[in-house]
């Protein structure tokens, strides 16, 4: 779990960052995925930020992907897959959340899939269940297709199997759960910044870490379930409180206990506690945050102001990092 005591805090300028933990490699190697690089195999490990293509049920789906430099040949790496919100895009989501920065450092690559719509690059979603837009209403099969996507990087790279997690923010955030819930045997970890589990019928077949960061005063996924008060999307829908998807998941878990509270400033850490080993359950929730990631840059003009109490990506990295399938 994040170790809330012995980690340090580091306060800079009245922004709390978690410090991140080396992740730990297993040796086992990826088997190779059935999708085909869209690039030539002399390309795949050049390092830096570049846009990828898989043909899915008919339709051309794209994706950007962060190679670190750091990246060693033929050793498996980490994979995370970062979702963007409902009406953003990969190109957004990977410029404002740093993530590429923690994964040049820490060796690990990074997806970040393009959701769908009825225009190229713009106002794209996910189906999540009752979320959101274009995505809802064709009910596309997203999680089939980030499963292609993991199943074509598998080829492309040496991914260890062991350490593929899913982050998301919103709607993305919604998607992630969707995966921990249809996926569960493809990732170990979900982390999700102000998302919902709103899945109707969620039954995973293997236990699956979760984080969830949310913003106290978010209006558009309420912390504590409801309506929105503020949406774009046109659809309506009630949102799970964010300790309903906690309580799911500490008894999918076997979690015992919790759960467990403390408080750094604004910033409220609970873990549950007795889960089965190498689980974890925990919350991030931060008093007076909006709809935003904390410690990112803001999304939009029009957006929720990023907390500066939180780096939820340095402490989603460390989570991940410390919870591998077990």
């Amino acid at each position: 779990m994040v170790q809330w005591r012995r980690l340090a805090a580091v306060c800079m300028a009245g922004a709390c960052v978690l410090s991140a933990c080396t992740a730990r490699r297993s040796a086992a190697a990826a088997e190779p995925g059935t999708s085909q690089p869209t690039e030539p195999a002399s390309q795949i490990l050049t390092p830096g930020s570049t846009r990828g293509s898989i043909e899915f049920h008919g339709v051309t789906r794209t994706y950007a992907l962060y190679v670190p430099a750091s990246l060693q040949p033929g050793v498996p790496a980490e994979l995370v897959v970062a979702l963007h919100g409902g009406g953003g895009n990969a190109a957004n989501l990977e410029r404002t959340v740093g993530l590429d920065s923690i994964a040049e450092r820490e060796g690990f690559l990074v997806v970040y899939p393009d959701g769908s719509g009825r225009l190229e690059d713009i106002l794209l979603t996910w189906n999540a269940g009752n979320c959101c837009g274009y995505a809802l209403d064709e009910q596309v099969d997203d999680v089939g297709f980030v499963r292609a996507v993991v199943d074509q990087l598998s080829g492309m790279y040496a991914i260890d199997p062991h350490r593929v997690f899913a982050t998301g923010m919103s709607n993305g955030g919604m998607m992630s759960y969707r995966l921990a819930c249809e996926a569960a045997d493809l990732f170990a970890a979900v982390a999700h910044v102000a998302g919902a589990l709103n899945v109707a019928d969620c039954e995973p077949v293997e236990p699956v870490s979760v984080l969830a960061i949310h913003g106290a005063a978010d209006q558009h996924v309420l912390f504590e379930g409801g309506p929105p008060i503020v949406k774009a999307d046109v659809h309506e829908r009630v949102d799970r409180s964010v300790h309903y998807a906690m309580t799911f998941w500490a008894a999918r878990d076997g979690c015992g206990l919790g759960p467990v509270v403390e408080q750094s400033g604004a910033v409220m850490h609970e873990s549950y506690i007795g889960c089965q080993p190498g689980l974890s359950v925990e919350l991030l929730a931060v008093e007076g945050g909006g709809h935003a990631w904390p410690g990112a840059v803001k999304f939009t003009a029009q957006g929720d102001e990023p907390s500066p109490d939180l780096n939820a990506s340095e402490a989603m990295w460390e989570f991940f990092a410390a919870h591998p399938k077990p």
